[in-house]
């Protein structure tokens, strides 16, 4: 018997069996479209080694349990790297490019030139320079070079990846973490690289606290302290260990300060919601070597060499004029920390100090030397043969462990360089974000500082 099946009878009955097996019918459904799948994908599909690999490397580096302490542990590592490594061509360096200063100074001799024009060319510009190439050039060398290692490996997307949920609870920006990243380096280059996070409000939040990261014009300063006051009190061995730990720690708090203003930006200034976005890990590769020497050495280090140069050397023919005009008995220099000296005491470090941060705005990297100029009353910048004599000149001023840790927080904490701002007032257009940019971090400091003392001054 024929009988005809029409399109309704069809629906009618898978209705009728859906109502009465609603759970099994999809489960069966789903099932079926998984096997088919894939059976399709062991045909169509075919799955290298490396991709496995990389699938068991982000298991460990990109885990909640595993991810931020290999982390720190890698970057405690890069800071013990550029630690040890960068003692001894500096100290080559800086025996190279001071041993011409006796050359220069039979030519000035040869052509007469007047003695103050002597002492503001050598004995201010270029021992200034000299300061700046010697301190700042070798660690730079090394750092920047890891760096570039790092991300041409494909490692530090995944730095972003495990910071991301941070900045979320932030109501910041994930993409932030690069920029931070970048800010390791310079500042400079940290506040440029906002550009990849789209959302305004989101940017200027990574503008704002991108000088929370010490760049590597701080490095040298919280690396001779952390040197000096607590990786010499351990065996020569351990030092460089323990002056990598207290940079790491230092580098923790700045993140911590970035993550707390990024909060409190987001909750009163700078309202609003975050933005999500995809971030997609790039499969790990073999670094291709040239590429990273010319980005690290060329791009990186002798960029942000010569712009501190440009920027020191002016500044080293101030700050030798302050020091060589006096009024009465003391130089300018003297009377100006005089003026701050009480303000500075409060806060656990004192005026020359201050002074020195002031006069260093144009780079940090001049910020110990125009401190040493002060403290010896020498109207030029010092050359140190060790950093035991460094420990002895800062002991012999009243330098305690408290005046030590201030001084890094300070300097981890305080107003961004001139070329920082410069840059921010680039990237914002707006002179109002460009001077809270300054006056924000330069407060935050100050709290700090005080905090710590008064801590120090209740147990102590």
């Amino acid at each position: 018997m024929n009988s005809k099946i029409t399109m309704n009878d069809i629906l009618k009955e898978a209705s009728t069996f859906r109502r009465n097996n609603n759970n099994e019918v999809r489960d069966i459904i789903v099932s079926n479209l998984y096997k088919h799948a894939e059976q399709i994908s062991k045909h169509t599909v075919t799955k290298n080694s490396n991709h496995r690999r990389d699938k068991r490397i982000d298991d460990i580096l990109t885990s909640k349990c595993f991810g931020i302490p290999i982390m720190l542990l890698l970057l405690c590592g890069v800071f013990w790297l550029t630690i040890e490594g960068a003692n001894y061509p500096s100290q080559l360096l800086s025996n190279a490019l001071f041993a011409l200063e006796p050359k220069l100074t039979q030519f000035f001799n040869y052509i007469n030139a007047p003695s103050w024009l002597y002492g503001i060319l050598i004995l201010g510009v270029y021992r200034t320079v000299a300061w700046v190439i010697s301190v700042m050039l070798p660690p730079m060398a090394i750092f920047f070079p890891i760096f570039t290692l790092l991300e041409d490996l494909g490692y530090l997307p995944r730095v972003c990846f495990n910071l991301d949920h941070l900045f979320k609870k932030c109501c910041a920006h994930g993409k932030q973490c690069l920029t931070m990243c970048m800010g390791l380096g310079c500042n400079a280059a940290g506040v440029t690289a906002c550009r990849i996070i789209d959302s305004p409000r989101e940017r200027l939040i990574a503008i704002l606290t991108n000088n929370f990261v010490p760049c590597n014009g701080r490095f040298p300063t919280l690396i001779a302290i952390s040197t000096i006051f607590f990786g010499m009190k351990f065996k020569e061995s351990f030092g460089g260990l323990i002056a990598a730990l207290m940079v790491l720690m230092l580098v923790i708090i700045g993140i911590c300060i970035t993550l707390l203003i990024s909060f409190i930006l987001s909750k009163t200034l700078l309202k609003g919601i975050p933005s999500s976005f995809t971030l997609e890990l790039p499969p790990y590769r073999k670094p291709q070597l040239l590429r990273v020497l010319y980005t690290s050495i060329l791009d990186r280090t002798i960029f942000v060499l010569g712009r501190a140069i440009i920027v020191a050397a002016p500044a080293g023919a101030i700050t030798y004029l302050l020091s060589n005009i006096y009024i009465g008995n003391l130089s300018i220099i003297n009377h100006l920390a005089n003026l701050l000296g009480p303000f500075g005491t409060l806060i656990g470090l004192d005026g020359f100090i201050l002074l020195a941060f002031i006069l260093g705005f144009p780079a940090n990297e001049i910020v110990l030397p125009i401190l040493m100029m002060a403290y010896l009353s020498k109207g030029t910048m010092i050359e140190f043969e060790n950093l035991q004599s460094l420990r002895t000149v800062l002991v012999n001023n009243g330098w305690t462990v408290l005046t030590a840790i201030n001084m890094m927080l300070f300097s981890l904490l305080h107003f961004p360089c001139g070329t920082t701002v410069w840059t921010i007032k680039r990237e914002t257009g707006s002179i109002k974000w460009t001077l809270f940019s300054i006056l924000m971090p330069t407060a935050i400091a100050i709290i700090i500082c005080l905090i710590t003392t008064q801590i120090f001054n209740l147990i102590y």
